[in-house]
């Protein structure tokens, strides 16, 4: 496959660790997800101000920006490491430029899900790969072994195993399509539509999750999609999990797997449910920007090029 990918990691890299997005809440679930990287063999720097809290930001944005941009330029870092998710990343983007790459001067792995969708699609539209939709620092002690597995795999040895889930064949959105591959939480990637940060979604297979979000919010962003057109740009969607929500006595509502059909069904484009990815459960690592595979008469999302 001729892409530019960042090169394989090995134990004894260096790992840099920032916090772009919102404060740290639990230093005991950061400290465990450092001990899974060391207990690799890796070497860590928590770049400056990874602490640091300004209200619910980790530090106001010119320091979170100088922490990304220190990891970037630094040349014996191998891998940005996201400290947690919250709020914040996109405002990173503003007077932001990602350094170029090139063979000489490969792209860094970056690893993150949840508001680092920000970070990840921006990077990913310029055609710079390296981002790992997965878990941040604060997530990864609590993944299952195979699922920690799976990002080593990735990251080590640039091997990606199929995921499977539910394929829509039986209403009218079976068939199967390949496209490049755009994980992220559906609520960032909605509000990263008309920036600068928007990738082009032609041919795209789209991958959402996302948290705390009642029907009616879901029902309003994938609204907001298909009344600016992009849905009917893609030749895909992937759904994760969408957690967090709990129907409140006496109040009328429809079920999230409800929105979903209503939303999605008419597009007639493979789609495939209940994957293993996103918040309060298992989240498998999806590579950002690369061809992937959505087949949804087996319910299979796969990487033929990457196996």
């Amino acid at each position: 496959m001729n892409v530019l990918l960042p090169p394989p990691l090995v134990p004894g890299d260096l790992l840099c660790v920032i916090s772009p997005s919102g404060g740290l809440r639990s230093s005991d679930k950061f400290e465990q997800g450092l001990d899974v990287w060391r207990q690799r063999g890796y070497r860590l720097h928590l770049c400056e101000g990874y602490d640091d809290r300004w209200g619910y930001l980790a530090g106001r944005d010119e320091q979170r920006r100088q922490q990304l941009m220190v990891a970037l330029s630094n040349p014996e870092c191998k891998a940005i490491l996201c400290s947690r998710g919250g709020y914040g990343g996109a405002r990173l983007l503003e007077n932001w430029a990602w350094p170029t790459v090139s063979e000489a001067q490969p792209p860094k792995w970056l690893i993150g899900f949840s508001d680092i969708t920000s970070l990840l699609w921006s990077q990913a539209k310029l055609g710079v790969l390296g981002g790992v939709h997965g878990p941040v620092l604060t997530t990864l002690a609590d993944e299952p072994n195979w699922s920690q597995t799976r990002l080593f795999d990735w990251v080590e040895q640039h091997k990606i195993v199929p995921l499977e889930g539910q394929g829509w064949a039986t209403l009218g959105c079976g068939g199967s399509a390949t496209g490049v591959l755009f994980p992220g939480n559906l609520c960032v990637a909605t509000h990263l539509l008309g920036t600068a940060a928007e990738p082009a979604l032609t041919d795209v297979i789209l991958a959402f999750e996302d948290v705390g979000e009642a029907p009616y919010r879901l029902d309003r962003m994938l609204t907001q999609w298909r009344s600016m057109g992009k849905l009917q740009q893609v030749c895909g969607i992937a759904l994760g999990r969408f957690s967090g929500w709990e129907p409140e006595p006496l109040k009328p509502t429809l079920s999230i797997a409800a929105v979903m059909r209503d939303r999605l069904s008419d597009l007639n484009i493979p789609i495939v449910s209940g994957l293993p990815f996103g918040h309060d459960g298992d989240n498998a690592a999806l590579p950002v920007g690369l061809p992937a595979h959505l087949d949804a008469d087996a319910g299979v999302l796969s990487w033929p090029e990457l196996m």
